[in-house]
């Protein structure tokens, strides 16, 4: 095996985990309940990774939360699912892979729920494809809003965006809050849930915020593992053809660390590496993920001799263009409300607006690439519902002044400022004007799948995705090619263990998360399907270190 050799070393654990995601904290998780010594080493100054930024929902089927409220699922229904929207996408989705990540879930959660984790389920959110065998909704999970103050100066250092208590299920509701009296409610719970925890002392933090609080409360406040800010990653150290540490930079200094039963890889993909991307994507890219995650990991697994797959995918969605200096935001119930439809350059529709933003990613790559694309919305559209990416008049003012947004009182006048043929940007509307009256899209089928009704609003008839655009003013926002992270990275069997292009094994080097091939190959099966496997790929790590001869 290539690489580094060392005999000496200035500290040594059992396991070192690179990275402070779902991934590292699990796989920290898994290998301190065993009884092992860990370290865990984040390159940059905040740790949690893109799970904190991210809506922290994990895809789990069959978990023990579905089985305590009689939810009916099972294993052969959750394989059934993958094959049917995964398939085969190589060795990351064998079917090996499939079933370990399914039976991996009861010892994550059932682990987790030990250490003072609490989760609940996201009831009425569906898989990304319901309709097909094994489909269903409420798979996911996420974490009960949890006291931030729990784990005291941590929290300076969390890379959470959203520090309020809010749910998964909270999310849907909240858009339509001005329109639907469950939308509504459930804003009233929110802001009773966000007071009450004030008042109580409290404050309370939920989805990926959440979710990293829980991880770092039951790691490394409550197993005392160790966690290393601004320890980037420089070296895997090998001896006796086997990975036995890592080297990092640490206080200006080269610190080498060795780890007696592994290294875990679970640093997150090469989201904002633009090299990377454009040899792998075609496109710089327009990640909503950490921005630490630059793929050195990754680079140095191969150095070492592993495999990588699925280079050249990502978690793709479609995001609003963000000015300079500021980041993009990712779009995923805004585009399936009704009142609105994303066109390309043309003017011209290309998809289902409502479906899996990994499929909306997917057909905008192949349709043109990192061509023009533009969301074109109604009055209603703004005056109905809350959208993520409006909420702030100064980053509007930036993008109308970026030619990133347009308003204008007609169709016409519209697609004159955005640079698309007025003609066909009217045909193309009065088109979706008709599939919006009779109810159904008789181009893309928006609207047929319970996935896409998820995020519709059950006011509007006959199609709670279909609202027709007849209204002004009318806005327009371009719309990029965006994503949630990478998605490929370093090829592992069903305990997280590297693996060579051959196929044999790099004993001591494991990676779990967007540093390695995903299980979930091509594709996004339901809520919260690049945490939940990373979770439990982690584990699976940890518990495999665990039984591992030092």
């Amino acid at each position: 095996m290539p690489g580094p050799t060392t005999s000496t070393h200035d500290e040594t654990y059992d396991v070192v985990v690179v990275g402070t995601g779902s991934a590292g904290f699990a796989a920290a998780l898994g290998a301190a309940d065993s009884g092992l010594t860990v370290l865990m080493v984040e390159s940059t100054d905040k740790w949690g990774g893109s799970t904190a930024m991210s809506g922290g929902g994990m895809w789990l089927p069959n978990n023990p939360l579905m089985r305590r409220d009689r939810a009916g699922d099972s294993r052969e229904e959750a394989l059934a699912y993958l094959e049917e929207t995964v398939g085969d996408a190589g060795p990351a989705t064998s079917r090996a892979r499939k079933e370990a990540f399914v039976d991996g879930v009861d010892d994550f959660v059932r682990t987790a729920e030990k250490h003072g984790m609490r989760f609940m389920r996201a009831t009425d959110y569906p898989d990304y494809y319901p309709e097909l065998p094994g489909g269903k909704i409420g798979r996911a999970i996420e974490v009960r809003a949890v006291d931030r103050k729990r784990i005291g100066d941590w929290w300076g250092s969390c890379r959470a965006l959203m520090p309020l208590p809010l749910a998964t299920d909270d999310m849907w509701e909240l858009e339509r809050s001005w329109v639907t009296p469950s939308g509504f409610v459930r804003g009233a719970r929110f802001v009773g849930r966000t007071v009450g925890g004030l008042v109580r002392g409290k404050l309370l933090v939920g989805i990926g915020a959440g979710l990293a609080v829980s991880f770092l409360d039951a790691v490394v406040q409550r197993q005392g593992v160790n966690l290393w800010l601004s320890s980037p990653l420089e070296e895997l150290l090998v001896e006796g053809g086997r990975v036995a540490g890592v080297r990092v930079s640490r206080d200006g200094r080269s610190t080498t660390i060795r780890a007696r039963r592994g290294v875990v890889l679970a640093s997150g993909g090469f989201d904002h590496n633009v090299e990377w991307r454009q040899k792998n994507h075609g496109i710089d890219g327009a990640s909503s993920g950490n921005p630490g995650n630059l793929g050195v990991p990754i680079a140095l697994a191969q150095d070492v001799g592993a495999a990588l797959s699925l280079m050249d995918d990502a978690w793709w969605g479609a995001s609003t263009a963000a000015p300079e200096g500021h980041d993009p935001s990712f779009l995923v119930g805004e585009r399936s409300l009704p009142y609105g439809i994303i066109v390309d350059a043309k003017g011209e529709r290309f998809a289902n607006e409502s479906e899996s933003y990994v499929d909306l990613g997917h057909h905008m790559l192949e349709h043109d690439g990192d061509g023009a694309y533009w969301m074109v919305t109604d009055v209603r559209h703004a005056r109905r519902y809350l959208r993520s990416y409006a909420m702030d008049p100064r980053l509007n003012k930036k993008m109308i002044a970026d030619g990133l947004m347009a308003k204008a009182g007609t169709l016409t006048e519209l697609a004159t400022t955005i640079g698309v043929d007025p003609q066909t940007l009217g045909a193309t509307v009065e088109r979706f004007n008709g599939f919006a009256r009779t109810g159904v899209d008789g181009d893309f089928g928006r609207g047929n799948s319970a996935y896409d009704r998820y995020y519709g609003d059950p006011t509007v008839h006959p199609n709670p995705n279909l609202g027709a655009l007849e209204k002004g003013p009318f806005t327009a926002v371009r719309v990029v090619v965006g994503d949630l992270g990478t998605k490929g990275g370093v090829l592992t069997d069903v305990d997280g263990r590297a693996l060579r292009e051959d196929g044999s094994v790099i004993d001591g080097l494991y990676a779990a998360g967007n540093c390695s091939a995903s299980v979930m190959g091509r594709t996004y099966p339901g809520p919260g399907s690049t945490i939940g496997p990373a979770a439990v790929f982690g584990m699976r790590a940890g518990r495999h270190m665990a039984r591992a001869q030092a």
